[in-house]
């Protein structure tokens, strides 16, 4: 069985558009061919929004990057409407398919070249900083979909806990905690006090790598990946005191 998964994002300037329902026509599995694995909405925190743009921290639009999938620059004054829909489809080709389905990442790019497709709908807004000189642009394009199976296995792992999808369809290690991981204010605790998220409890289900880190850095080891990383798909939802 051919388990190739992509995480799907459907941005808040589609949602606030109405364009929600034209999205999901063109990523059915009629279309598609490809079968859903997960679905979700989900309120876009910080850490999250952080540990999914990693890679363009030290960007001038980084910033502006949080805002706008956290949905503060299409509900500053609603923060009730402030969501995404997280999906995961699986398939042969996954990723290339839903990529080709979705278009160019540069809207402009997607209405010369891929008329049609989704993002050849979207916008490109003008990004300036506190004094109102241009410092880049915001691309403001609907869906966000895994650039490769690499980008995907990370993405998903970071918006989806296992529970989040059949076990027939998780196409990555599970391991069941032994024990109880709390987070607060970026760090791990095994034991519950104030202020602190469960991460896992006893017999919970966990991606392998998750619980393969938290183990190391409960015994003082060192990880590659961050904390916030592993823990932001285990507070998707939660109330938490960050903005």
């Amino acid at each position: 069985m051919n388990m190739e998964q992509t995480l799907i994002l459907v941005k808040p300037d589609a949602l606030k558009n109405s364009l929600t329902g034209y999205c999901l026509l063109n990523l059915s599995e009629y279309h598609t061919g490809l079968r859903f694995a997960g679905f979700k909405v989900v309120h876009v925190h910080k850490m999250l929004a952080e540990a999914h743009y990693a890679e363009h921290k030290a960007k001038p639009f980084f910033p502006a990057l949080l805002d706008y999938i956290c949905g503060r620059i299409h509900w500053p004054e609603n923060p009730e409407k402030r969501r995404v829909i997280a999906i995961v489809q699986q398939g042969p080709d996954a990723v290339k398919k839903i990529r080709e389905i979705c278009g160019p990442t540069d809207p402009h790019v997607a209405r010369e070249t891929h008329p049609g497709c989704i993002r050849s709908l979207g916008t490109i807004q003008i990004v300036q900083d506190c004094s109102g000189k241009t410092v880049d642009r915001r691309i403001d394009n609907l869906l966000h979909a895994s650039a490769n199976a690499e980008d995907a296995e990370r993405e998903i792992k970071l918006w989806f806990r296992p529970q989040d999808m059949p076990p027939a369809m998780h196409a990555f290690p599970t391991d069941r905690s032994d024990r109880h991981y709390y987070y607060q204010d970026g760090k791990l605790f095994t034991e519950h006090g104030p202020g602190r998220f469960c991460l896992l409890a006893p017999n919970d289900i966990a991606w392998k790598s998750d619980l393969d880190a938290l183990r190391l850095i409960a015994a003082g080891n060192t990880v590659q990946i961050s904390l916030e990383s592993i823990s932001a798909k285990y507070l998707i939802n939660e109330a938490l005191p960050e903005e």
